[in-house]
């Protein structure tokens, strides 16, 4: 039973902002323009290999967004295999609506 105990472990990502973690969105430019989560970066999937050094040098958290889970998921494996502690929110509306209310 105690295995499965962190399986659905719920991630306060208002703490993680709160403790200076950053919200990158990688979806693409034209999706990020039609709206995103206030104070995120916008950095493509496509293009976040090339940022990883530069976002490692930050030393904070980093919660991935994009429109689905799908892409934030990609990203959220990539940032941890740089050893950066990375979260998966999956769509940013989501998050917009069950974390900030």
């Amino acid at each position: 039973m105690y295995m499965f105990q962190n399986l659905f472990k719920k991630t306060d990502y208002k703490k993680l902002l709160e403790d200076g973690a950053i919200v990158i969105d990688v979806r693409n430019p034209g999706e990020f323009s039609m709206g995103a989560l206030p104070g995120s970066e916008n950095i493509p999937l496509a293009t976040l290999g090339g940022r990883v050094n530069q976002i490692k040098e930050r030393k904070v958290a980093v919660i991935c967004v994009c429109a689905s889970g799908m892409r934030s998921g990609i990203a959220k494996g990539q940032l941890k295999s740089a050893g950066i502690e990375a979260y998966n929110a999956g769509a940013w509306t989501k998050l917009i609506f069950s974390h900030f209310e």
